[in-house]
């Protein structure tokens, strides 16, 4: 099998993170969200600062194939932690092989030393493989999603 590297990216991997924007907009098929503004280094280096921001990126030979951004949400509840995957994505060239499953792997280690209880994660309905693999990893909650509109 082939040697894929999964580690959380730092702000000293602005370059990685930036190729991990762009595995995400091919991915997705949505290259203007992804790529059309991408915000400037100072930006993008604050972001990967922030301990509760966590960017996962799996290299194939320094090459980004593959990645997620989750947010680590401090409970108000109790004293506890969960993880939102907000986005995850593997070029087409690289599926199939794991990398998805590695990621998440990658994520539940950096979530255990956060004291995180559960990572959760949204599928679209139409998005089969994402559906599949997080059948297999967890368990499935049928749940409405809204989008509030801020303006």
């Amino acid at each position: 099998m082939t040697d894929y590297i999964c580690s959380r990216l730092t702000p000293d991997d602005l370059p990685l993170f930036k190729n991990l924007l762009r595995v995400f907009g091919e991915a997705f098929d949505d290259i203007a969200t992804y790529q059309g503004a991408v915000p400037s280094d100072e930006y993008l280096r604050a972001f990967l600062a922030q301990s509760h921001h966590i960017a996962v990126a799996s290299q194939l030979e320094g090459t980004v194939v593959g990645g997620l951004v989750a947010y680590e949400l401090m409970k108000f509840e109790r004293a506890r932690r969960e993880i939102y995957i907000y986005d995850l994505a593997v070029a087409a060239n690289h599926r199939r092989k794991r990398i998805a499953t590695n990621l998440i792997k990658e994520l539940k280690r950096i979530a255990a030393a956060r004291g995180a209880y559960v990572i959760f994660v949204q599928a679209d309905r139409v998005d089969a493989p994402a559906i599949a693999l997080y059948e297999s990893l967890g368990i499935r909650e049928d749940v409405l999603h809204f989008d509030i509109r801020v303006t």
